[in-house]
């Protein structure tokens, strides 16, 4: 592209000029921002007029699965109710209609997490609907699943059988030891080849170029120019991108992390991650981060608390936990050893405070040495953070980074059962850790198709200023206008813009090249209709672009 966009409303993300009313662009790079009449017009350029209409810098999900959506494709959408029965009943007639020789396996989402109150869903109820093959149901937290007899059996999950990670990736189990049906996690995914093997059957999830477009493709045309994929479970999503890159179609920066559960196998996992990075690293493909999970979910009652459930009489329960402090420490010395990056996945405050006391022990041991502290941590999601550890990211230079189409009742009030009505209430509280100086970035972290139009990050950005989910609404009797305590927590728009742009550049490490409008870098940028200031507030999920540039390039829409 060589062009003067000239009459526009751009929001620059360059602390140092936040304004312009001018971009000009030559090649794939960006050669002048600022007001038209400092513009030398010497060089003479095509000029389009923008009619007022508003550029931001492309957008950066810092936290997504495309893979995962790719993957579910298959999948069977169940319908949103919170009766049981009516849950059984059309599981129990898509079973009918569908015989096992058309569906072998089938795999439902969602469920309410709260469909059961106290109790939990057995094998036996799901067997009531459907018997005769294996059946999932995913429940709304993405952490949960529940499974029939048949699926249990063809896994050959017995007492006998030792869950993959004890309190977290787990098979809940009866007095006996025998497995209920409830499966925290991906625990049955350890099994799943056993079953397949079984059934001679194999589900469509091969991860291809053709499967993986219609995903990117979204993320391109609702702006995202750039994206983390928090969890490579292996090469395919690699291979797929490769070659769309190959023909001209991968439109992204792309970092990818491959998962380690213990200090034991992270050798394994860096030894992967070089690899990959070997075979498929290019200009836009990156593989410099690893992924942990710390702990697990608020609403399943695993996240790691400092303070115990409030369902637990014995006041013993403070959820679980992967690794204590030394462990992870020792973690971050190997991944900073290596020159890797690593993304944490926590969720309850003990774990937040953990991973602080893991950092801090981790490069104060690298100073002590005299070597280089290289590796960049960032904290996944970090939604319930104990007041006193709201100055400590800014302190350790973490990147915190968060979903905020979360920020309203997407995930109802499950956790309160654990957590209680104060902590519940101060759950997903990030200014103050932005106001103590450090970075913020966003996401959408969507693993679903189901959920794919979620992943448009002005959606994200409607719901995290507002506090209000409008798919999923708390009691307006409960919860005046269902706005989420507590409202001074809302998300402003410009903090959110910043961390969609610039911060989550830096957090992807390609903030030289791309993130904010400045002379120099390359030219990937957004145009909307109007101002996003000044938009509808229940307007903004809507929002699609009329414009995405990528390197220079016209990707989606219209100038």
């Amino acid at each position: 592209m060589d062009a003067v966009l000239r009459n526009a409303l751009i929001y620059t993300s360059n602390e140092a000029q936040p304004w312009a009313d001018t971009l000009v662009v030559r090649g794939d790079r960006i050669k002048f921002v600022g007001k038209e009449d400092e513009w030398d017009r010497s060089d003479a350029l095509g000029e389009i007029d923008m009619g007022g209409r508003m550029i931001l810098p492309g957008l950066i999900d810092s936290h997504t699965h495309p893979a995962r959506v790719a993957m579910s494709q298959w999948h069977i959408r169940l319908p949103w109710t919170h009766d049981v029965n009516e849950l059984l009943r059309f599981i129990r007639e898509f079973g009918e209609k569908h015989p096992v020789r058309e569906m072998p396996f089938i795999y439902f989402e969602y469920y309410p997490s709260t469909l059961f109150g106290a109790g939990q869903p057995t094998k036996e109820l799901l067997d009531g609907a459907i018997s005769d093959r294996p059946v999932l149901c995913q429940d709304h937290s993405e952490h949960s699943h529940w499974v029939n007899s048949k699926m249990l059996e063809l896994m050959e999950i017995t007492a006998a059988t030792p869950d993959p990670v004890a309190g977290l990736e787990m098979f809940v189990r009866d007095e006996s030891g025998e497995p209920t049906g409830l499966v925290f996690e991906n625990a049955h995914a350890h099994f799943l080849e056993k079953m397949y093997e079984k059934l001679g059957w194999q589900p469509p999830e091969e991860i291809t170029a053709e499967s993986v477009r219609p995903v990117l493709r979204f993320l391109s045309e609702h702006g995202v120019t750039s994206l983390f994929e928090a969890l490579v479970e292996d090469e395919e999503i690699l291979r797929a991108l490769s070659q769309l890159e190959a023909s001209g179609e991968l439109h992204f920066y792309y970092e990818g992390a491959p998962r380690f559960r213990t200090l034991e196998d992270l050798p394994s996992a860096i030894a992967r991650a070089t690899e990959y990075q070997r075979r498929y690293g290019s200009r836009r493909i990156r593989i410099g981060t690893l992924k942990l999970f710390l702990d697990g979910t608020n609403e399943n009652g695993n996240s790691a608390l400092l303070d115990p459930c409030v369902n637990d009489p014995s006041g013993l329960d403070h959820g679980e936990i992967q690794m204590d402090a030394d462990e992870l420490t020792a973690c971050l010395l190997m991944c900073n050893a290596s020159g890797l990056d690593l993304h944490i996945h926590m969720v309850g405050d003990r774990a937040f405070r953990t991973a602080c006391d893991a950092v801090e022990a981790a490069r104060a041991q690298t100073s002590d040495a005299n070597e280089e502290w290289r590796t960049q941590v960032t904290f996944a999601h970090c939604e319930l953070v104990d007041p006193e550890d709201m100055r400590r990211p800014a302190e350790l230079n973490v990147i915190v980074n968060w979903t905020p189409h979360w920020s309203g009742g997407y995930f109802g009030e499950e956790s309160k059962t654990y957590l209680g009505e104060s902590r519940w209430n101060r759950m997903y509280e990030f200014n103050s850790i932005a106001e103590h100086g450090a970075l913020l970035t966003f996401a959408s972290d969507v693993v679903t198709d189901y959920e794919l139009h979620r992943a448009n990050p002005f959606f994200g950005m409607q719901v995290a200023n507002s506090r209000v989910d409008p798919e999923f609404p708390l009691d307006t009797g409960r919860y005046p206008g269902s706005v989420r305590p507590r409202q001074a927590s809302n998300l402003s728009l410009e903090r959110m813009i910043k961390g969609y742009t610039i911060n989550g550049a830096r957090q992807l490490r390609i903030d030289d090249r791309v993130g904010s409008l400045e002379p120099g870098k390359i030219a990937n940028f957004v145009v909307i209709p109007e101002s996003i200031f000044t938009l509808e507030p229940d307007s903004m999920r809507s929002l699609v672009p009329v414009a995405v540039v990528f390197e220079g390039e016209l990707i989606s829409g219209s100038l």
